[in-house]
């Protein structure tokens, strides 16, 4: 057997989601060597590319959780990036609906949170929702004018040039087989079509669903540290022909996940989802059969539906470190002060609001890199 290839770099990140990608810039602009490994054919054909591509506002996390404070920074962060590098994104605004009286308790826990988060909405009573969301069916709702879309694919393409710009590289096909720390030393081993050993000072694990099997099997790292990982499927189903909706409509959340909202894309096409459906290994077929359950969760706030225009779409997987059971779980980033690693971390849990905090959550690993 051929002896592999041997680099050094001062920083390598494993992952090419909008994550990795905006680590990886944020420390290219720093002046550091920033290599970025991905074992896909592309960037971003992961968590990145099959979610609701919305901006959030940050309404439903606890106070003081890095969701919370990452995904409120990273929305204000998101859309002065999108203004400056021209990057598609609208800011739609949201409508989180009760639709019997039954949920006005779980409503109003939205917005006594969201008041937590510094994050105001506005509050309307049936009247003044018949106007707005004409055809739904509500008794109360918040608005949240900060929530947008964001074309995910441009902004991850944005990303790839600010960092080649500043020297930085992209790898693809590129997996890394092993990984083991030892000092301020990490080696990688990479597999693919030219495999090589890479000597680096600093490591991001930011493989998404391969972050936790990566680093359950990385020498050095305290296994101890290293959390449950459970999958969770989310469906969506595209809606064919034209449609009422100009904002987006979100009922109050469920557990594992905020329940069958309606979503645009830029072109102004509407979709349902994400449900949320447990596997055991990530999965991306949407059974067409799921279509009877997704029209009779939408009927419940809006009876106009056709479900005859429901499509079958697409389906992405979250990382979950908590299962079934539900509750509230933090993103998961560890360094040193954490693990006992210098110039590791590790991003374990990185799901929604993921893509709204990319660019603050870049910039709390840099300050824990330094």
């Amino acid at each position: 057997m051929a002896k592999r290839e041997q680099l050094d770099a001062d920083v390598v990140v494993i992952g090419a989601g909008v994550v990795g990608l905006a680590v990886a810039r944020t420390l290219a602009m720093s002046g550091q060597e920033v290599i970025v490994l991905e074992a896909g054919d592309r960037f971003g054909e992961g968590i990145s590319s099959r979610n609701s591509e919305v901006i959030h506002a940050g309404l439903y996390y606890p106070e003081s959780s890095l969701k919370a404070t990452l995904c409120v920074q990273g929305r204000q962060m998101l859309y002065q990036y999108c203004e400056h590098y021209k990057v598609r994104c609208r800011q739609t605004g949201k409508w989180i609906i009760a639709c019997h009286q039954g949920q006005q308790s779980a409503l109003e826990r939205v917005r006594n949170q969201a008041e937590k988060n510094g994050v105001a909405l506005g509050h309307a009573d049936g009247q003044r929702i018949a106007k707005a969301l004409p055809g739904v069916r509500a008794t109360a709702a918040l608005y949240s004018p900060l929530t947008g879309i964001i074309d995910s694919h441009g902004l991850m393409l944005s990303l790839l040039g600010e960092l080649e710009s500043h020297g930085g590289a992209l790898v693809c096909r590129a997996p890394v087989e092993t990984a083991a720390s030892n000092g301020t030393r990490h080696l990688l081993k990479v597999g693919g079509a030219n495999p090589c050993e890479i000597t680096a000072q600093r490591v991001v694990n930011s493989a998404g669903l391969a972050a936790v099997p990566l680093a359950s099997a990385w020498e050095g790292y305290p296994r101890t540290h290293c959390p449950t990982l459970h999958f969770a499927r989310g469906n969506y189903f595209s809606y064919s022909g034209r449609h009422p909706f100009n904002t987006l409509v979100y009922p109050v959340p469920e557990p594992g996940g905020l329940g069958v909202h309606l979503t645009l894309d830029l072109a102004g096409q509407a979709r349902f989802g994400p449900d949320v459906e447990w596997i055991d290994h990530p999965d991306y077929t949407v059974d067409p059969a799921r279509r009877n359950a997704f029209a009779s969760a939408i009927r419940n706030w809006w009876p106009d539906l056709d479900p005859t225009r429901l499509q079958a779409a697409y389906a992405g997987v979250r990382p979950k470190l908590l299962g079934p059971e539900g509750g509230f779980c933090d993103f998961d980033i560890q360094d040193q002060s954490v693990h006992g690693v210098p110039g590791l971390i590790q991003l374990f849990g990185i799901e929604s609001p993921g893509l709204t905090a990319s660019l603050a959550i870049a910039d709390y690993v840099a300050a824990r890199l330094e």
